[in-house]
């Protein structure tokens, strides 16, 4: 690199430590540092003042000087010792500067060919990396700042994990969780996936969890596949609007639009369609082959597997209506029917009146998913209604308080209800609201709970901070009503969890 190589061994940080070390040398020059100070020095003959000042134009010329780095040594390519080719472009660069890169360093150091030639062939494996990306990379390595844009961040990812920039991935993650939403998520965690950002994965996943069933988008369903849908509808985090009949209703959708991506409409539009589609493909294969056992529904079955049919079949049109879509295997059902029927009988007979000890595996793989959208403040009053063994619980909303109710007394007949004195549930109960890109403004959540009711009693769940609310606010609640069984006989199967599906 001539000259200027050997400046920068001499001076590893080059032109700016030169300059540093430059200044450095003209304060110290004068003699008359050395003897006591008379009023014959003239380095002393300038004002206080003016002295105080010297550190302002040095900063200046500090940044002008990385500036200078950037457009004379990089874009401009001067004293480049080095020729980089790749994608039919070149650029003139610096060994000193690439090995800053691990790959590069790696490359340079060791007894490989490429450590003693003027000019280097890229071979590029990743089509996610383009000239474009390069041009930032190779260009972040004589700079400080680089400035990644949301839509060409995973490109500039691509290029820096190839050429091992641990300080450009991170700021590629930064970029990347700052700017998740419904159209960049799914590219987001593809992407995160591959290139190992796990707290990016993390953030898309919980950026999911949120929205799928809250802000419920045609095109987002189209780009969901199969196995990402798995993962959202097996989990307990999935902020549930309503109740498990809608996460079924929604993946009878998500699962028409990845059969007929074409399928162009508003969302409101989307069921019908679904239904209409259904039913037709009923028409013409009969009505005794389930959907899920032809050729076309079989890449959905892990998805629909994770359904929790036990909260959908306690309500009469729900079960009506998993019987007239004919999508699920019959043997779902009947075998869903019989460990419930179970649960009640443990219920009448055991006398089991919920759960007293805690068991979060079992909470947060059967537990009942609800939710209720508050579209501003005001009183609320509501239930998920479906059968609960006989549990009414009433939910209300008031003067920022959250309280549950045990609804006993009130009811119109005696065994539509337990009389039991005390009954035992467990829960948690989470509230968030949303921006318009789906970011969380606020949250917040009381953890896995247990409590007991006597008949009517009312219970404290949240008091609200006014300061931390923000409307509309969504209440998201798992619920889980009865024990889990200890009893494993031969082949008769029990309730994942008995808690009974609301409505």
């Amino acid at each position: 690199m001539g000259s200027l190589g050997s400046h920068f061994q001499a001076s590893p940080r080059g032109p700016e430590e030169a300059v540093e070390r430059q200044c450095a040398g003209n304060r110290h020059s004068c003699e008359c540092r050395k003897r006591k100070r008379s009023s014959h020095c003239e380095c002393d003959s300038e004002p206080e003042d003016e002295d105080s000042q010297l550190d302002t134009p040095r900063r200046k010329k500090l940044k002008s000087t990385s500036k200078y780095i950037y457009q004379t040594l990089f874009l401009n390519g001067e004293n480049s010792d080095i020729q980089i080719r790749a994608l039919g472009q070149e650029w003139n660069l610096h060994k000193i500067y690439l090995c800053q890169s691990g790959y590069f360093s790696s490359m340079f150091s060791g007894s490989w060919k490429e450590s003693n030639m003027m000019v280097i062939e890229l071979e590029i494996p990743d089509q996610n990396i383009d000239t474009e990306a390069l041009q930032v990379v190779f260009g972040s390595l004589y700079r400080d700042d680089v400035l990644i844009k949301p839509s060409r961040v995973v490109n500039i990812l691509a290029a820096a994990c190839m050429l091992q920039l641990d300080g450009l991935i991170q700021q590629c993650g930064e970029t990347m969780k700052e700017n998740v939403n419904v159209k960049t998520v799914c590219s987001y965690y593809n992407s995160a996936t591959m290139y190992g950002l796990d707290s990016v994965m993390k953030k898309c996943l919980e950026w999911l969890l949120n929205n799928l069933m809250t802000h419920q988008n045609v095109d987002l369903m189209k780009e969901l596949g199969a196995e990402m849908m798995e993962q959202l509808i097996q989990s307990s985090d999935l902020f549930v609007m309503q109740v498990e009949m809608d996460v079924y209703t929604a993946m009878k959708k998500w699962m028409f639009l990845q059969l007929n991506p074409s399928w162009d409409g508003p969302i409101k539009q989307l069921l019908l369609d679904a239904d209409a589609w259904l039913c037709k493909r009923r028409s013409e294969a009969g009505e005794e082959e389930p959907f899920l056992n032809t050729d076309d529904g079989m890449p959905f079955v892990p998805v629909f597997r994770h359904i929790r049919l036990q909260y959908i079949i306690n309500d009469l049109a729900s079960a009506r209506m998993l019987e007239r879509d004919n999508i699920l295997p019959p043997e779902w059902l009947s075998a869903v029917y019989k460990q419930q029927w179970f649960a009640m009988l443990r219920t009448e007979h055991d006398n089991d009146n919920g759960p007293q000890e805690a068991n979060k595996d079992e909470f947060e793989l059967n537990s009942m998913r609800c939710g209720r959208k508050l579209t501003k403040d005001g009183d609320y009053c509501w239930r998920w209604t479906g059968f609960n063994y006989g549990f009414d619980l009433l939910v209300t909303y008031t003067n920022r308080f959250i309280i549950f109710k045990r609804n006993t007394l009130s009811q119109p007949c005696g065994g539509a209800v337990s009389l039991q004195p005390r009954r035992h549930f467990a829960y948690r109960l989470r509230l968030a609201s949303f921006d318009n890109s789906g970011k969380v403004v606020c949250s917040r959540s009381t953890g896995y709970q247990l409590v007991t009711l006597e008949k009517d009693q009312e219970y404290v769940v949240m008091n609200l901070d006014s300061r931390l609310l923000s409307f509309p606010l969504c209440v998201c609640c798992n619920f889980l009503y009865t024990s889990p069984s200890s009893e494993r006989r031969g082949d008769t199967p029990e309730p994942e969890n008995s808690a009974r599906s609301v409505s």
